[in-house]
């Protein structure tokens, strides 16, 4: 059995988006061999390939522990996969001979938890509270897909609630990314309680990668398909406790990750400035999730209210481009704004304006092929004013365009991208301020998102 010393140097290998693995460095490749594979052929080691398929499913960076068979024996490995066009990239550590089975033998201390609280079923979450596990039980209990919230963020599964001193305890575990403990939730579409506790999970660098969580029945009897609300928002004290408790510490991770990154102190070695640049780039990927649902519990709520004021929809459109032209740059997309001079009287409230085209240009910049362009254009029809966000992307099919506007629905979860809300949340402001959205789109022809506001002659 050839197991590497714990301190080599990382072994890469590129699984292609049909689970081949068309690259690994020589260490990778003989174990792949050990267990019946070939360069091009489906990566034969069931743990490596599990999460080279959990990370282009979610679409996001996937660390975790993994254990290969090798020979008679097993190897405890550490797992680094990311999601790139070409596939998924991976960079596994450790390599570690795992000791023989005895009976009597002491538990890791992350399976001890778990015994030990006694959970009814297990589930996973992502640094961002994306869902990347949920035991098959729960959903044969509860009558869900657990497949079909992977990706999603918590919130999908569980309506969080106060404990007995209106706090919510997976806040505290989120900011000070430590264990927490009796978490009230409700399983969506039911009226089955439950108790959420949770243990942080690291990666070999000491880097937050998520929680390992378990819930508890409260009322097992109470398990019956509730009739589904018209609108399932978050509590109003959620999401302000969420934008309190996260906002400030999330503000200090991301600009000291990110002068980690710069290396504005000094020379660094450049594999823990990249462990800092995605650190930045999770916190920044957190802070847009606060910030989706303290949007989220706003305009669910029944009082919610837009103001109509005299605005330039073009000079907005102007504006929103500016916002995100260092996005483009670094996607290597160009944005055709509107010129200066042109004017679009519209009423409507500029913020909330504002909101709408910035979300509506940063997924056109997102979803452009490098090299590509956003064309920005405004028009006016009677009584309406209207901006016209047009990409070369890959489109969207007919039978999908009317669920992107839903909440938290996503087209491919595969891919990198928000939490789902953005276009729900924006197609809302739209209507409330007398608006709309609309979208016009085929596969491999772009999008054409049209933002409507009334006109103000």
């Amino acid at each position: 059995m050839n197991v590497p010393e714990p301190g080599m140097a990382p072994v890469r290998g590129l699984v292609d988006p049909h689970g081949g693995l068309i690259e690994a460095d020589q260490r990778l490749s003989e174990l792949n061999e050990r267990a019946g594979g070939v360069i091009g052929q489906p990566l034969a080691v069931p743990g490596i390939a599990a999460l080279a398929r959990l990370a282009q499913r979610l679409g996001t960076l996937i660390s975790r522990a993994a254990v290969a068979g090798d020979g008679d024996g097993d190897v405890d490995l550490w797992v680094r996969a990311y999601p790139e066009p070409a596939g998924v990239r991976l960079e596994i550590t450790g390599w570690r001979l795992r000791a023989p089975w005895a009976p009597g033998g002491a538990l890791d201390e992350r399976d001890g938890d778990f015994l030990r609280s006694g959970a009814d079923w297990l589930w996973e979450a992502d640094a961002a509270l994306r869902l990347t596990f949920v035991s098959p039980f729960a959903g044969a209990l509860h009558g869900f897909d657990p497949d079909a919230v992977l990706g999603q963020p918590l919130t999908r599964l569980f309506i969080l609630g106060e404990d007995n001193e209106g706090v919510f305890p997976i806040l505290g575990g989120l900011a000070l990314r430590q264990r927490f403990d009796d978490q009230r939730a409700t399983i969506r579409g039911t009226t089955q309680s439950v108790r959420l506790a949770a243990t942080p999970r690291t990666d070999k660098a000491g880097i937050f990668t998520g929680f390992i969580g378990g819930a508890h029945l409260i009322d097992p009897g109470a398990a019956t398909p509730a009739p589904p609300s018209a609108e399932e928002g978050l509590p109003t004290a959620f999401a302000e406790r969420l934008d309190a408790a996260l906002r400030h510490p999330l503000g200090r991770i991301i600009a000291n990750a990110d002068s980690i990154s710069a290396q504005a102190e000094g020379p660094l070695r450049q594999d823990y400035a990249d462990y800092a640049a995605d650190i930045a780039s999770a916190g920044r990927h957190l802070m847009g999730l606060v910030d989706d649902l303290v949007d989220l519990q706003a305009i669910e709520r029944p009082d919610f209210a837009v103001a109509s004021d005299a605005l330039d929809l073009a000079d907005v459109a102007r504006r929103a481009a500016g916002l995100l032209s260092v996005r483009a740059g670094e996607a290597k997309v160009r944005i055709d704004k509107p010129p200066l001079g042109e004017v679009l009287p519209a009423s409507g409230e500029f913020r909330r304006a504002l909101q709408v085209l910035v979300n509506l240009i940063g997924n056109a910049v997102r979803y452009s092929p490098e090299g590509g362009m956003v064309w920005i254009r405004t028009e006016r029809g009677g009584n309406i004013a209207a901006v016209i966000v047009a990409d070369h992307g890959k489109g969207i099919a007919r039978e999908d365009q009317a669920r992107i506007f839903d909440k938290f629905e996503r087209v491919d979860p595969r891919e990198p991208g928000g939490s789902g809300l953005g276009l729900y949340i924006a197609r809302r402001l739209a209507r409330a301020m007398g608006g709309d959205i609309t979208v016009d789109s085929a596969p491999g022809q772009g999008a054409r998102f049209v933002f409507t506001l009334p006109y103000r002659g």
